[in-house]
C-alpha cells in the first residue's frame, strides 16, 4: 500500500456505534510499533483500548503469530479483561522457522530462516495455549501462496495440519490466513475435519467460497477491503453469509477501511467495516452490530 510521506497522524474517530461490537483479529503489538514513511509512534496499550472502547468496541481478539507475538499476546491478555486472544505461527513464518529459503512466488527475495526449528516453535504454541485459559483460538494459520514458492508451500501445508489438529485437541476456534489458495485451504480443511468453530479471517473469497463455507458450518470475518471500489466481488460474498456465520475484524494495522485506506489501522476503526455491512447487506446497523456480539461470543465464549 502507497502512503504519503507527509505525517498526517492517525485518522479521527468515527461515529460510535449504537450498540458495542468485537473485533475479532487485531495485532495490537504491531499498532503499537508502527513506523512507516513519517508515521509517529501509536499510543500505548491503554490509550488504544480506551479509544476503541469510546467507538463501541469494547472487546477484541488480539492475534500473534510470531514467537515474540505469541509471548506477548499471552502476557496481555491475562492484564486487560477487554482482550482474548489467537496464538501461531503464521505460514509464512513457517517457512522461515523450516529453514527453507527460495525465490519467493511475488518475486521477493527469501527472508533468513529462523534460529528455532519448525517443530519447536509449533510446540511453543501448544504449550501457551494450554497454558493459558484466555487464549481461545489457535491461528492466524492457513496458506499463502502469494509469498511462498513450491518448497515454502509443502512446509506451509503441514504447518496448517498441526494447527487444525492443536485447534481440535484443545477445543479452540480456528483462524484461517488464506491468500491466494481458496482451493487448497478448503482441501486441507475437508480432508482433516475442520474444527467446530472455524473462521476466515479476511474473508477475500467470492460468493461460491462464502457459499462452501456457510454450508459447511464456518465463520467469515471481514475487514476494510469490503469498502474498497473494486471489491465488488467480497461485497457479493458477503450477501450471501448469514448473520450467525458473520463476523468483522480490523487485522490491524493493516487494510485500513475506506477513506482512510494506506493509513495505519487500529481497532478504533472498526464502526467504518461495520456500517459497510449494513450498507451492503440492507441491514439496520443495530441488528448488525447485535448479531455480531452474538457470533463472536459463539466462536470465543465469554470475555
Amino acid at each position: 500500500m502507497s502512503r504519503s510521506r507527509a505525517p498526517r497522524g492517525w485518522p479521527d474517530p468515527p461515529e460510535p456505534l449504537p450498540l458495542a461490537v468485537v473485533d475479532n483479529h487485531t495485532h495490537l503489538d504491531s499498532v503499537l510499533t508502527w513506523r512507516a514513511d513519517g508515521w509517529e509512534q501509536a499510543d500505548d496499550l491503554g490509550a488504544q483500548l480506551d479509544r476503541a472502547a469510546a467507538v463501541g468496541v469494547e472487546r477484541m481478539v488480539q492475534v500473534g503469530c510470531d514467537l515474540a507475538a505469541v509471548d506477548w499476546t499471552s502476557s496481555v491478555v491475562r492484564a486487560h479483561p477487554q482482550l482474548l486472544g489467537a496464538v501461531a505461527i503464521h505460514p509464512n513464518e513457517a517457512v522461515r522457522h523450516a529453514g527453507v529459503r527460495e525465490v519467493a512466488a511475488d518475486g521477493l527475495d527469501p527472508e533468513e530462516p529462523h534460529e528455532t526449528g519448525l517443530d519447536d516453535a509449533l510446540a511453543h504454541v501448544a504449550s501457551v495455549a494450554r497454558a493459558n485459559d484466555r487464549i481461545r483460538a489457535i491461528g492466524e494459520t492457513g496458506l499463502d501462496h502469494f509469498r511462498a514458492g513450491p518448497a515454502g508451500r509443502a512446509v506451509q501445508r503441514e504447518a496448517f495440519r498441526a494447527h487444525i489438529a492443536l485447534a481440535k485437541e484443545l477445543g479452540l476456534a480456528l483462524q484461517i490466513h488464506d491468500r491466494d489458495a481458496h482451493d487448497e485451504v478448503v482441501e486441507v480443511l475437508l480432508a482433516d475435519g475442520a474444527p467446530d468453530r472455524t473462521v476466515f479471517h479476511c474473508f477475500s473469497g467470492d460468493a461460491d467460497l462464502a457459499r462452501l463455507a456457510v454450508s459447511q458450518g464456518w465463520y467469515l470475518s471481514f475487514a476494510g477491503p469490503i469498502s474498497f471500489g473494486a471489491n465488488e466481488t467480497l461485497r457479493a460474498a458477503l450477501r450471501e453469509v448469514p448473520p450467525s456465520r458473520l463476523l468483522v475484524e480490523t487485522d490491524a494495522p493493516y487494510l485500513t477501511v475506506h477513506p482512510f485506506r494506506g493509513r495505519p489501522n487500529a481497532p478504533y476503526l472498526l464502526p467504518g467495516t461495520v456500517r459497510t455491512v449494513a450498507e451492503v447487506t440492507g441491514r439496520a446497523l443495530e441488528d448488525v452490530c447485535a448479531s455480531v456480539a452474538t457470533t463472536s461470543a459463539a466462536v470465543y465464549g465469554a470475555w
